[in-house]
């Protein structure tokens, strides 16, 4: 290693340990421990532009352990992204910084993805690879590689420990993902102690046995050795590298390195000086960092340019001599303005035939609808297509042998299915969708809200959507999800009553900008009523009203206990009692809506309210009041067929009825 590399690298470590320890909180052993495989990978082998961070043909890096997060701030400010300056360093993890505790996306500059629950970059990370393997199936010509790059995600013990991981790196064996390149940094150390207390398996032989090329390097600290196991990586085109890098948690700091105390606290001022003397650091002050050093990267940032502009002028020339495919280019990247435009005008996108259907087979048509109109969209399920009717028709399958089919298949992955989804989005280009059944999304809840978190526009398409499972029982019927999700900020949860509404909800979600979107689906029929209307896109709306300016009572529902409601409205006017029918599929984007408008819908003059739904009533109190009811689940369901459960439990036309009545 020359002494410019040496000191190259050593910027990061003790930039990361000034930020942390100013910060009096942080996690100094991770950005110690992998500072060289950092620095060796962003100045010699990866592909990225910081003068334009966006470039469409970068390589991906996403730092899966992102307590590790001053090793990215280290390098953005040293390499120049978004000029991340010192005093951006300076204020880590404090209010309103561009360095706050893990990486965020949208917030910092050159940041690919929220990650902090770990495991997760590592399922994100397969997302990206799958993203570029479809996209390059897509559009490159013989000459015209204008897809062409590879994803690396970086991880620690942790994330080898979390399932999540498994499960996407089983899928990506199987696809043979061979521009997925994952590091592991192999320290030995959780933050209870030594892994050997819980976790002592082969993980090479774990890997190799998921399809990957498994890679050694045995001193951390060893740019070659380091160099030489990413070109071997890149080198195997039929499979996922796993690259094995034996490291030193806290190297460095005499007094912490190889100990559980360098994983999350401050090394503490006496041990970040030791720090600098024991790396030669030529100065005790905080967050100096030698002129040569700043030279060294600058003069590494400029060669990082030419790589793009050498793509540019081979997506100029491709674009010329393929014209049609540029068009695509453009539509695959299109703002979704324009297809909001063009999804409201399109009549056969909003058409349906009369007749009873559950919402799921509604749902499989408007994807089928759209795939048509979206080039671009792609999904499936975890191993459930066929009940979830999300499968493409003639769409094809993607797969180690047809990486452009549109047809994904997760397997039963649920939890790595959503971190996927999160990836394909993250990626560019794609317009992705997930689905199981509603029950199952308690797999996908925490990836659902780094979605959110995000503001990464991920469709979920929950089928099964309450006790109207029947006869699987309770084990399988949701009670608490609807709940669950609404408690979720940004995210539209959306439980359609019919076809209009079931086409609302897919317009709601594939337009989407910054707010994913799930779809919960019924496996029953249920009738297509009078009254339903694009309004659903409001979130809340009248459905059906009362003949009087001033209702004498309002019944709410959602999805197929709408129609539970219609009748009882018919019911309740035969004794004179005239009420107004609400339907409520979005309390979200209700809940977005202007004061006017929603007091329109929910006037405040009328108190009397029963709220109809065959879940948890959670979050429904905010609209029925002190003085109105709920019919809904206050325990598990039952194993029965739905036509007997929906009785049993209250969801009858005369118990909606006698609820209007007793207020």
């Amino acid at each position: 290693m020359s002494n410019i590399d040496t000191l190259s690298v050593n910027a990061i470590r003790v930039l990361a340990a000034d930020s942390i320890q100013k910060a009096k909180s942080g996690h100094p052993g991770l950005p110690l421990g992998c500072a060289a495989v950092a620095y060796e990978l962003w100045a010699k082998h990866m592909h990225h532009n910081p003068k334009n961070p966006q470039w469409h043909n970068r390589d991906r890096f996403i730092l899966s352990g992102g307590h590790g997060s001053t090793l990215l701030y280290s390098l953005f400010h040293l390499f120049g992204y978004g000029n991340l300056s010192i005093e951006d360093l300076k204020q880590f993890r404090q209010m309103g910084s561009l360095t706050p505790g893990h990486p965020e996306y949208r917030h910092t500059v050159g940041v690919e993805a929220t990650t902090g629950p770990l495991g997760a970059g590592m399922g994100m990370a397969v997302g990206m690879a799958m993203a570029e393997a479809h996209l390059a199936a897509v559009f490159n010509k013989e000459g015209y590689p204008v897809v062409d790059h590879y994803t690396y995600v970086l991880g620690g013990d942790g994330c080898m420990m979390e399932g999540i991981s498994s499960e996407a790196f089983s899928l990506a064996g199987t696809l043979g993902l061979s521009k997925l390149i994952v590091f592991y940094d192999s320290n030995r150390i959780s933050i209870e102690g030594s892994t050997d207390i819980a976790f002592t398996e082969n993980v090479q032989k774990r890997m190799e046995a998921f399809g990957f090329q498994t890679i050694t390097v045995e001193d951390g600290n060893n740019l070659e050795e380091i160099g030489a196991a990413i070109e071997a990586a890149k080198a195997d085109k039929s499979r996922p590298s796993f690259i094995t890098v034996k490291t030193l948690i806290g190297y460095g700091c005499p007094a912490k390195q190889g100990t559980a105390s360098a994983h999350g606290e401050p090394l503490g001022e006496e041990n970040v000086k030791a720090l600098k003397e024991n790396l030669g650091w030529p100065s005790l002050e905080p967050f100096f960092v030698p002129e040569e050093v700043y030279a060294n990267y600058a003069a590494i940032t400029e060669g990082l340019a030419k790589p793009e502009e050498a793509w540019n002028a081979l997506f100029a020339e491709y674009c010329e001599k393929y014209p049609e495919m540029k068009k695509l280019w453009e539509e695959y990247h299109a703002d979704s303005d324009e297809l909001a435009e063009k999804l409201l005008a399109d009549e056969a996108y909003w058409a349906f035939d009369n007749k009873a259907e559950a919402t799921r087979n509604l749902s499989g048509k408007q994807i089928n609808k759209l795939k048509g109109i979206v080039p671009n969209m792609i999904g499936g399920a975890a191993d459930l297509a066929p009940s979830t009717k999300t499968y493409m028709s003639g769409a094809g399958d993607f797969s180690k042998d047809n990486y452009a089919g549109r047809n994904l298949h997760f397997g039963v992955r649920e939890f790595a299915m959503t971190a996927i989804g999160n990836g394909l989005m993250l990626h560019g280009g794609l317009k992705a969708f997930v689905s199981t059944f509603f029950v199952f999304s308690d797999y996908c809840k925490p990836m659902a809200r780094l979605s959110a978190l995000m503001g990464v526009p991920l469709t979920f398409v929950f089928t099964h959507d309450s006790i109207g499972v029947g006869e699987d029982g309770p084990t399988h019927e949701p009670i608490e999800h609807l709940a669950m999700f609404r408690a979720l900020p940004n995210f539209h949860l959306f439980r359609p009553c019919d076809a209009t509404e079931t086409a609302a909800a897919w317009y709601s979600a594939i337009t989407s900008k910054r707010t994913p979107t799930a779809l919960a689906l019924t496996r029953q029929n249920l009738p297509q009523l009078p009254g339903s209307s694009r309004e659903a896109l409001k979130g809340g709306y009248i459905l059906q009203d009362s003949a009087k300016e001033v209702p004498d009572a309002i019944i709410l529902a959602s999805g197929s206990e709408v129609s539970l409601a219609v009748e009882a409205k018919a019911a309740l006017a035969e004794d004179g009692i005239d009420v107004r029918v609400v339907s409520m599929p979005c309390m979200d984007l209700f809940e977005e809506q202007s004061a006017e408008y929603k007091e329109h819908v929910l006037p405040k003059e009328v108190r009397k309210r029963v709220a109809v739904e065959a879940l948890s009533d959670f979050g429904w109190g905010k609209y029925v009041g002190l003085d109105g009811k709920t019919i809904a689940m206050t325990g598990f369901g039952a194993s029965a067929p739905y036509s007997k459960l929906f009785p049993y439990f209250g969801f009858t036309v005369e118990n909606v009825v006698n609820a209007v009545k007793s207020l």
